[in-house]
């Protein structure tokens, strides 16, 4: 299949059908189908509030389906990539017990299994064996949940989506498990070209067994479906003979992958009817939603989602991948499309695609909203509306439109997107809180101090009168309240055009929660405006450091204040370190028990600039100050050693002393440390003097945030600059 527009739009589909699906069987994930009936009935729409959940949360569903797939981003191997890199791949963006994962337990969770596996030293496939971790283990669910997006980036081509299904499935899972996710690859690869449900199953089981239990039960279920209309006896059957009775283990594929196939059959093609069915069949209800979903988005594009209720508008693109890479976290469906777009540009040796040169919101995809969304109407906030539209677009085909009523001097338009964890997220309490946090929200921002936001706007032709905007963020301030920054204000007159540029100026080292644009007029009067693209550009410059609104931990003094002191600054942070308490006087006093540990903050669009900052050592084998920092296991570094040694190193799964000479070290002793980098070429400074230079032309990092690295032991400051 060409990669051509056609596909682009099937793969935001797929994205869209997974994360619509999890959202949707999140709430009642593992209740029963009798049980389902008797409290919420046939799952025909969301129902979380019904429960007191939130919607859109993290769920290793997502997580893991979009980065386990950036192993082929990581490795230069291309379709010939390895279990053993996309094991590696897991070492490097999992913080052990916090993210992507089940932490059930050695024995008990077949991926924590498979993870501390990985840990030791045991590569995948080994990692996720039968003959390593039992057959029960190793044959749960995990290996198909995780699996779509190497499907994607092989439109039209089973046997390879079979293929690297197989080895990624490999990393954690064996057996049976493995069939299972290689027949969801290969259904969702050959769905981007075949319309008939019949004849892609016929596809799908041509990579698998014809011995094992997985396509066994596809011929049952196929059979039913000709001789039983009715799919709640169907369910039963599966119930019986492939039941969870039969079938050990927390979350096991045999069930599960059943109510898939089976919901495929009798929805008929039709997302909601199909939704309903799956939903309402019970057991992993957000994982089985999660695969069909993408596969019927994949199957009937766009235009599957649209006839029947609003599945878009309430999830608003929203994705949320919490992993060791923290300015990643925050996404969105489109972001996720395009790098699984490219990805699979790019292990074709094809140019890859970004549009309007790259824009981090560009709305190219049509009825996307990025996780833009207008502010509530208030006594100062206009009833606002926003969509996606055709036209109005420099560089591109679509545009944002903003639909603002009754604005004047006095009362506001507003729209934004979160660029950090939401305040409404931090806010939650109770059963709402329990779920958003059952997998843990690790997360850096996506814009900081010192970068430019850059956008293009455009006002309706038929605007009555001249309306102005100002761009503005919001960051959490004291108390974790939010401030506002505005640029200045700019002037837009009908039909006119804007392209504007802000230096984004934040101070106390409070973290950007939101960025937005804000409309008013000097008169009443309601209109149009189309936002083009939102960037953020440049390196940042920035210092981090304890707000001066938080007050230093003193014992005795915990309940003095009414307000809890402000966290989030921390919360910027990815701590993958064993201790990072607030009890300290120092900013940044971490420790490590055993290995390498660090704190981490920045994005994936950093490139060139300096870290710097001024640290001192306790006990402590090595540790220094991080850049380029894409994960645990991918990254540059300028360390001191207790064994007396200055040195530049990279992490590449293995650490790589790539420069060091003797220096002479002291415990408790502070180093102004400075690591600057620019294209290629690392400089590292110890109190202003240049110790080590390095030109780095093998599998260079090109970008990524920085980080504070400490090997067993402990080392602090209060200050980390980033220029």
């Amino acid at each position: 299949m060409e990669l051509d527009k056609k596909y682009q739009q099937k793969v935001y589909a797929g994205v869209l059908g997974k994360i619509i699906g999890v959202y949707l069987g999140r709430p009642f994930e593992q209740w029963s189908h009798e049980l389902i009936m008797e409290r919420l009935g046939q799952i025909e729409y969301y129902i979380n509030e019904k429960l007191d959940k939130p919607l859109i949360v993290p769920d290793d569903d997502i997580t893991g389906t979009f980065c386990f797939l950036r192993a082929l981003s990581d490795y230069p191997d291309g379709f010939e990539i390895t279990p053993k890199q996309i094991g590696q791949t897991w070492l490097n963006y999992i913080v052990e017990r916090e993210t992507i994962l089940w932490w059930g337990g050695v024995g008990n969770s077949t991926e924590h299994t498979a993870f501390v596996n990985l840990k030791n030293g045991v590569s995948a496939p080994e990692s996720g064996s039968i003959k390593l971790n039992g057959k029960v283990i190793a044959e749960q669910i995990g290996a198909q949940i995780f699996i779509d997006g190497w499907a994607m980036v092989c439109p039209g081509d089973p046997e390879k989506a079979a293929t690297l299904a197989g080895r990624a499935a490999s990393v954690s899972h064996d057996g049976e498990a493995i069939y299972g996710a290689q027949m969801i690859a290969a259904l969702e690869s050959q769905a981007f070209t075949e319309t008939s449900t019949n004849v892609l199953l016929e596809i799908g089981k041509r990579y698998i067994p014809n011995t094992s239990m997985i396509y066994r039960l596809v011929n049952d279920i196929q059979d039913w479906h000709v001789n039983e209309p009715s799919w709640k006896k169907t369910r039963q059957k599966i119930s019986d003979i492939y039941g969870y009775d039969s079938y050990p283990g927390s979350c096991h594929m045999i069930p599960n992958h059943a109510l898939i196939i089976m919901s495929l059959l009798y929805g008929e093609d039709d997302f909601q009817k199909s939704m309903m069915i799956v939903n309402t069949a019970g057991w992993d209800t957000d994982c089985n939603a999660g695969n069909l979903g993408c596969l019927l988005g994949i199957k009937n594009g766009l235009d599957g989602f649209e006839g029947g209720p609003d599945w878009r508008s309430p999830i608003s693109d929203i994705v949320y991948c919490p992993t060791a890479n923290g300015g990643e976290t925050i996404s969105d469906a489109v972001r996720e499309s395009y790098k699984i777009i490219n990805t699979a540009l790019r292990i074709r040796n094809k140019p890859q695609t970004f549009p309007k040169n790259g824009a981090r919101y560009h709305f190219e995809m049509p009825g996307s909203v990025q996780g833009w969304s207008a502010a509530e109407v208030s006594d100062k906030r206009a009833k606002t509306k926003i969509q996606n539209v055709n036209g109005f677009s420099r560089d591109g085909e679509r545009a944002l439109e903003i639909n603002f009523f009754d604005i004047s001097k006095e009362k506001m338009s507003e729209v934004f997107v979160s660029t950090f964890l939401p305040k409404s997220v931090k806010d939650l309490t109770g059963s709402a809180r329990e779920t958003f946090f059952g997998y843990n929200f690790l997360s850096c921002p996506i814009v900081y101090s010192g970068q430019f936001i850059h956008t293009t706007i455009t006002a309706d032709s038929d605007n009555k009168i001249a309306i102005n905007y100002k761009l503005f963020a919001r960051a959490y301030g004291a108390n974790d309240e939010l401030l506002t920054i505005m640029s200045p204000t700019k002037i837009l007159y009908p039909n006119q055009t804007s392209d504007f540029k802000w230096l984004l100026e934040v101070a106390d080292g409070n973290p950007v929660v939101q960025l937005g644009i804000m409309l008013t007029a000097d008169e009443l009067v309601s209109g149009k405006i189309y936002l083009d693209f939102l960037d953020i550009k440049g390196e940042p410059s920035v210092s981090f450091f304890r707000p001066s609104h938080v007050p230093i931990f003193e014992r005795g003094r915990e309940k003095e204040n009414e307000l809890a002191p402000a966290e989030m600054w921390r919360n910027s942070w990815v701590k993958a370190t064993d201790h990072w308490q607030n009890r300290w006087a120092e900013t940044f006093r971490i420790s490590n028990d055993r290995g390498r540990g660090m704190i981490i903050t920045g994005t994936s669009e950093w490139k060139n600039y300096t870290v710097k900052s001024k640290i001192t050592y306790d006990l402590a084998v090595s540790g220094g100050l991080g850049a380029r920092v894409q994960g645990l296991k991918r990254y540059y570094a300028l360390e001191l050693t207790r064994t007396n040694k200055v040195r530049l190193i990279k992490m590449l799964d293995e650490l790589l002393i790539l420069k060091e000479t003797h220096f002479d070290f002291e415990f408790n002793k502070e180093y102004e440390l400075s690591l600057q980098i620019k294209g290629n070429l690392l400089v590292g400074y110890v109190d202003n003097k240049q110790v080590l230079s390095f030109n780095d032309q093998l599998s260079p990092l090109t970008t990524g945030g920085i980080s504070l690295i400490v090997e067993s032991g402990t080392l602090f400051t209060d200050n980390v600059d980033v220029f």
